[in-house]
């Protein structure tokens, strides 16, 4: 394949994936890979659903999200202290749960002017696992333990932040999130073409898909969910002391 789109952590928000969706890089795509954590959010059915209508054009990789909402719709608990969750596992119908339940980790293909890339959620050896743009590099020498001497690129998402650097003489890039982004507005995702990537930033009317989402959503507390989530309220700095100790730094 030629061009590659990459849409991570969409969390349930359909204005932002539409919004993505309408990009003409995106529109114009051979694929579209999902990078996990894809329903666990206010619109989780319709979410599904949307990505479901492109067809073999979106490639699927599951996240710890998605997951733990398999694990919550057929009666387990998670650790996570997130509302949202059950309430969106409790919404799925069996076939969504049963797709969900079937989407792999990592995944890795073919793509012009890279090679062999592979595509994960927190790490290629572990869904849940955090890597920051400043993760020191014995660490990033762990996380990359599994992958085959033949990749030279790695795509990953679940820290929500975008960021592409070097670690071990691989590229690394995360995509950010479309749903749920930290540090500021936007729908973030990535582009894979001609050799070179590209970490791109949709801009959309946030106070209109507020009210969408407050209004189309049967979540009780969609309303706040959406204002603190889609307006990035959560800065970068925030979100780098939280995710931090996570990386094993000292």
């Amino acid at each position: 394949m030629d061009t590659v789109a990459v849409l991570s952590d969409i969390h349930g928000v359909l204005p932002a994936l539409e919004a993505v969706l309408a990009e003409p890089d995106v529109a114009a795509a051979d694929q579209i890979v999902l990078t996990g954590d894809i329903a666990a959010g206010p619109q989780p059915v319709e979410t599904l659903d949307r990505l479901i209508s492109l067809g073999d054009r979106a490639i699927w990789v599951r996240g710890n999200a998605d997951r733990e909402l398999v694990g919550l719709a057929r009666g387990g608990s998670t650790e996570i202290p997130d509302p949202i969750a059950p309430w969106a596992a409790a919404q799925l119908r069996p076939e969504q749960i049963e797709l969900l339940d079937r989407l792999p980790h990592p995944v890795t293909l073919d793509v012009a002017g890279f090679g062999r890339v592979l595509f994960c959620h927190g790490t290629p050896r572990d869904d849940n696992e955090v890597v920051l743009v400043d993760t020191r590099m014995d660490r990033w020498a762990e996380a990359l333990s599994t992958v085959e001497d033949d990749v030279s690129t790695v795509v990953c998402g679940h820290t929500h932040m975008p960021f592409l650097r070097l670690a071990h003489g691989r590229l690394v890039v995360n995509s950010g999130s479309v749903g749920m982004p930290y540090g500021r507005p936007g729908a973030h995702w990535s582009l894979l073409a001609d050799g070179q990537v590209s970490l791109r930033r949709t801009r959309y009317d946030v106070e209109a898909a507020c009210k969408t989402v407050a209004r189309d959503s049967r979540y009780p507390e969609a309303a706040d969910w959406a204002d603190y989530y889609l307006h990035a309220r959560a800065t970068d700095a925030e979100v780098m002391g939280i995710f931090g100790p996570r990386d094993g730094r000292a």
